[in-house]
């Protein structure tokens, strides 16, 4: 059993570094792409709509497919997209890798999720999902400074490389201790598809879509807002990253185990904590202490949120719990290609880099709001 979660988890180290590491080394690549910081920002939107577009098809397409096999396959494919984006020699064809890196994102995480379930039995899912992502968050402690370091003193292509490695470290650890898991007997693209008929389904995505926008309009433009807002060195950006990352694994541990006691009051309280947590940011964001401070409470909330939404979108699709797990990669990734994007209009409007905290507490209301009016009711069953 951990040979196999400690595998599942090395894909997430590998995929939660490449997906936070372009965070860090927005200037870097702004600066040598001869773009500007909200140009180069779209870069993580892409990422994110290539999770939006590859989960729920690639999870669908592949329903028959032994679980073992199709996360082999999700990770060769990770690993062509960081290469590809190591050497784009563009801006544009920059997004069209970061777009290709992100179409295996969500369905691996979806199997993944569903693969660490069966290991350890369906009575601690909320701790097998948090054992996953464990891996995701480790990365914000460990992998993403160090790509920021080495983007900084090296070079922002060389990162890529890096998670190109990781990624093949991780191929070896699930060749080697990933079990083999056959597809559900009466799974089909067809039968896959029919879970997305139920509407609960979609309000708790929108929800998530909407509400996740919220953390990312900020943590796009973090590395900015920390040099030209709070007047931090540039060396302390990785450090802050990983302070980020710190807080996410809190938020791991306190999430799985609220999630086994109760995933929809865990959604709630992820929600609310999130956009108080964002309004501090833009209250104190000038302040160093105030700053950092902050982006590690923001580390534990969104997390909190993050793992209770995989875990209620599991529960609302029980005859195929793999789509469901990746819809809600595909509705975080929407919100951080949406939070990108709008955070990048006001920076680009003049309002400055703490304006995306106000937007982001904004946002992630309307998705509290979304699941108090709409979306409290209880999970289908078998």
């Amino acid at each position: 059993m951990r040979p196999a979660l400690f595998a599942l988890a090395l894909g997430g180290f590998s995929i939660g570094t490449t997906e936070f590491a372009s965070m860090g080394l927005l200037p870097q690549m702004a600066a040598d792409l001869n773009v500007s910081i909200p140009v180069a920002g779209h870069v993580i939107a892409t990422y994110a709509l290539g999770v939006v577009v590859g989960a729920p098809l690639l999870t669908a397409a592949a329903a028959r497919v032994d679980r073992r096999v199709l996360l082999l396959g999700l990770m060769a494919a990770f690993v062509v997209g960081n290469v590809l984006s190591a050497f784009a020699p563009s801006a544009g064809w920059l997004e069209v890798a970061r777009f290709v890196a992100g179409l295996p994102h969500g369905a691996f995480f979806g199997v993944g999720a569903v693969v660490g379930t069966a290991v350890v039995g369906p009575a601690k899912r909320g701790r097998a999902v948090a054992t996953m992502m464990a891996g995701l968050t480790i990365a914000n402690v460990v992998g993403v400074p160090l790509s920021t370091v080495v983007g900084q003193h090296v070079s922002w292509r060389a990162a890529f490389v890096v998670v190109g490695v990781l990624g093949l470290v991780t191929l070896a650890a699930l060749w080697r201790w990933l079990p083999a898991l056959a597809a559900h007997p009466d799974a089909t693209v067809r039968t896959e598809l029919a879970a997305l008929r139920n509407r609960r389904l979609w309000i708790s995505f929108a929800a998530a879509a909407i509400g996740f926008g919220g953390m990312f309009a900020v943590y796009s433009y973090v590395a900015p807002l920390i040099t030209e807002v709070t007047r931090l060195p540039v060396a302390t950006v990785p450090i802050v990253l990983g302070l980020f990352g710190l807080g996410m694994t809190v938020g791991t541990v306190i999430g799985g185990r609220l999630a086994d006691r109760s995933v929809l009051r865990t959604v709630f309280v992820g929600f609310a904590s999130t956009a108080v947590v964002l309004v501090l940011i833009a209250v104190t964001g000038r302040n160093p202490v105030g700053a950092v401070g902050s982006i590690v409470l923001l580390g534990i909330a969104c997390q909190v949120l993050g793992l209770a939404l995989q875990t209620r979108l599991m529960d609302l699709s029980p005859a195929a719990p793999s789509l469901g797990a990746a819809l809600c990669h595909s509705a975080l990734n929407l919100g951080n290609a949406s939070g990108a994007f709008l955070g990048g209009l006001v920076i680009a409007g003049g309002y400055g880099y703490l304006a995306p905290a106000w937007l982001g507490a904004g946002l992630t209301v309307v998705g509290l709001l979304i699941v108090a009016v709409a979306g409290r009711a209880p999970a289908p069953t078998r």
